[in-house]
């Protein structure tokens, strides 16, 4: 009787994690009209602190006076990956502008620090687990979907809300509008 009492947690625990990730890795919704996704949109952003992979702790207000693409993302993570020399792209070109990236990773310390290094990330990147699952749940990724990302104006309002891999052309057109 306990054995196939364990089995069949085990079994609702596969096909749950099956469900997950099905609803987590799935097609992202675009809209025409971005800035009419999430309900955060035209709201002062959620504050945080989150330490960086340079060993200090970071707040939103650091970047006090840049509209910051705000990208929650994991090692793991495979769209995240594809989308990560893009956002280098984007910080290049914007940054001279007033626009500066910042990757929120769910991935422990030294995973992260290392795969930053390994692959040459160039913006900042802060790390955590709960902290930072707890973040993105503030910015409106509820389901923790990754990639996501947040938009946020010079002034701190959420301009703009995403979760999927964003493409340049989506991302370039919303910053001639905010730059």
């Amino acid at each position: 009787m306990r054995k196939l009492l364990v089995n069949l947690v085990a079994i609702t625990a596969l096909l749950a994690g099956f469900y997950l990730s099905a609803r987590h890795f799935s097609e992202p919704v675009v809209s025409s009209q971005p800035t009419e996704m999430g309900g955060l949109v035209g709201s002062i952003r959620p504050d945080f602190k989150l330490d960086s992979n340079k060993g200090r702790s970071v707040t939103p207000a650091d970047y006090a006076g840049k509209t910051l693409l705000i990208n929650f993302w994991a090692t793991w993570c495979s769209p995240c990956r594809e989308e990560m020399p893009m956002l280098m792209d984007l910080q290049r070109e914007h940054g001279p502008d007033g626009f500066q990236v910042v990757g929120i990773a769910l991935d422990d310390a030294q995973t992260a620090s290392n795969f930053v290094e390994t692959f040459g990330i160039t913006y900042p990147i802060l790390l955590g687990m709960e902290d930072v699952f707890t973040t993105s749940m503030a910015y409106g990724n509820e389901e923790g979907v990754l990639p996501y990302s947040v938009l946020v104006d010079k002034t701190g309002v959420v301009r703009w809300q995403y979760a999927g891999i964003i493409k340049h052309e989506q991302i370039a057109s919303l910053l001639s509008d905010l730059l």
